[in-house]
C-alpha cells in the first residue's frame, strides 16, 4: 500500500522560511518526485520536480527561493521554502507517479 505523508506546513510571516517533508512508503522511489500546490480558488500547479539523479526543475514563480531535494535512502523528499510571499499560500502536495499525499497547508501572512 502506497503512502505519501507530508509534514512541515504552517503559518509564517512574509519573508520567512518553512521546510516541507514527504515520506514515501510502499513505492519504489526511483520515480521522479514532485511538489504541487493549490492556492485558494485556483487549480493545482507544479512547484518543483526532482529526478532520482538529483536533476531539478522549478516553476518560474519559485525559482531562486525554493529548493527541492530528496534522500533516496530514507524515501523522503523535501522542499525548502525561503523568502515566502503571501502568494505562496496554498495546500502543498507530494506526488510520485499516480500517488498523492494528503496535503499540508502553508499560509504566508502578517
Amino acid at each position: 500500500q502506497v503512502q505519501l505523508v507530508e509534514s512541515g506546513g504552517g503559518l509564517v510571516q512574509p519573508g520567512g522560511s518553512l521546510r516541507l517533508s514527504c515520506a514515501a512508503s510502499g513505492i519504489f522511489t526511483t520515480y521522479p518526485m514532485a511538489w504541487y500546490r493549490q492556492p485558494p480558488g485556483k487549480q493545482r500547479e507544479l512547484v518543483a520536480i526532482i529526478l532520482r539523479a538529483g536533476i531539478t526543475t522549478y516553476a518560474d514563480s519559485v525559482k531562486g527561493r525554493f529548493a527541492i531535494s530528496r534522500d533516496n535512502a530514507k524515501n523522503t523528499m523535501y522542499l525548502q521554502m525561503n523568502s515566502l510571499k503571501p502568494e505562496d499560500t496554498a495546500v502543498y502536495y507530494c506526488n510520485i507517479d499516480e500517488y498523492w499525499g494528503q496535503g499540508t497547508q502553508v499560509t504566508v501572512s502578517s
